[in-house]
């Protein structure tokens, strides 16, 4: 089997690139269905996040280059033109596809290094493939071993010791646009992880008043509780959308959530006092656009970097621990994968020695039936076992001998634990 890692991320394409080829929680099964279908793969699961579109598959040894065949799936699946993908996407096989996904597990491989979301949105990926029913053996091996590696990186280091998320760098963001959050009204759009995230840093950091808008009113108002906050439903966002300093977005919505048009509306009531904006999402909850707008800060994930990267250095020196730990379970993985091959040998040795072994049983219990000795038929059946199970590879050594192949006399020597001189 071979085992391939297709993607891109926030290192190789910009989100007008990645917010194309993102896969929507409600179409991802389809598509797994889909690539499982035309044979692409025997096994698959897809990760997609707002910094990542992952494909890890499984491919029969002779579908022949499966790079070139996965890049047009996806460029007919997302309707983008392929030789733009083949811009922004790297492949990684074998051993590489191994590291690469304990790296993004343990949270190496993200924009903000070591955090923890990422493992969530991995396992919900995992559950989503095995509920579809395109992960087998190998997969179910690859990623429940990338999660106890995950799990020991975070017991062995202080890698997500600091506070240092998406979520944390929008509010430290715009701390350094407003100052003391204390006067400022928040709005936050959409009530998953890195929402709630958010919303905790904002309590933290004193914020006079918070409005959650989300799409299920009740999730909203969950969200707005812990935190003493006010909760909306998306279409309420343009009645209170003057009144927010901050807006921090990130929903699953296939389509802009908050329009140019209306936070034009909202900067007039607001006499053009300023405003804050963060879209977290891919696909972009605001429309772009709203970044010409005077008075509005608007900012992507990318445009965080800059902010994450001064609250990186805590966590450089950990991250090499990290690496040492992925190195050593790297090889332990590909030891037990490289283990799977000889399987299938063992089961044939096994089976050809049972064959041989009831046929001379058969044999012997004939010989009992035919009054002879009991003495006589163990001998002629330890006698016969014996030559039978070392004629096959008492004939190979003495033609190894021959043909003076010295490497398989030491195999067998170590196979079957000899010293040196039996086989001289």
């Amino acid at each position: 089997m071979q085992l391939f890692a297709f993607g891109l991320n926030h290192n190789t394409a910009p989100i007008s690139v990645r917010e194309q080829v993102n896969f929507s929680p409600e179409r991802l099964k389809h598509a797994l269905h889909d690539i499982i279908e035309r044979e692409l793969t025997t096994e698959i699961v897809i990760i997609s996040t707002c910094n990542r579109t992952e494909l890890y598959c499984v491919v029969e040894p002779d579908i022949d280059n499966i790079p070139h065949k996965i890049n047009n799936w996806l460029s007919h699946y997302h309707n983008i033109p392929s030789q733009l993908l083949q811009t922004h996407l790297y492949i990684h096989e074998k051993e590489d596809t191994v590291r690469h996904l304990l790296r993004v597990a343990c949270g190496l491989d993200s924009m903000v290094l070591g955090e923890p979301q990422i493992l969530g949105q991995i396992k919900s990926a995992y559950n989503t493939a095995k509920e579809a029913k395109t992960t087998k053996r190998l997969l179910n091996k690859l990623f429940e071993y990338a999660f106890s590696v995950a799990k020991q990186v975070r017991t062995d280091t202080a890698i997500g010791s600091s506070p240092v998320s998406v979520a944390f760098a929008a509010v430290r963001l715009a701390q350094q646009i407003f100052g003391s959050l204390q006067p400022n009204t928040a709005l936050l759009i959409g009530a998953g992880e890195t929402i709630e995230l958010a919303a905790r840093h904002l309590h933290e950091n004193q914020l006079g008043r918070m409005i959650v808008a989300n799409r299920t009113l009740e999730r909203a108002r969950q969200l707005a509780k812990e935190f003493a906050g006010y909760a909306i439903t998306l279409e309420e966002i343009p009645v209170h959308l003057a009144e927010v300093d901050v807006v921090i977005a990130s929903t699953a919505s296939q389509t802009h959530v908050l329009t140019k048009a209306e936070v034009e509306q909202a900067i007039k009531i607001r006499k053009h006092r300023p405003m804050f904006m963060v879209d977290i999402a891919v696909p972009r909850d605001i429309e772009p656009s709203v970044g010409e707008l005077e008075d509005i800060y608007l900012y992507s994930v990318d445009d965080l970097n800059e902010v994450i990267q001064d609250n990186l250095r805590s966590r450089e020196q950990e991250a090499l621990k990290a690496e040492e730990i992925i190195d050593t379970q790297v090889t332990h993985f590909m030891n037990w994968w490289r283990s799977l091959d000889v399987v299938t040998t063992i089961c044939d040795l096994r089976e050809q020695t049972q064959g041989r072994k009831n046929t001379i049983v058969i044999k012997a219990k004939r010989m009992l039936d035919n009054g002879k000795s009991p003495y006589e038929v163990v001998d002629y059946l330890a006698h016969t076992l014996t030559n039978t199970i070392m004629h096959s590879p008492c004939s190979q050594l003495r033609q190894a001998g021959y043909d003076g192949q010295n490497e398989l006399i030491t195999a067998a020597q170590q196979l079957f634990q000899l010293p040196d001189d039996n086989l001289t």
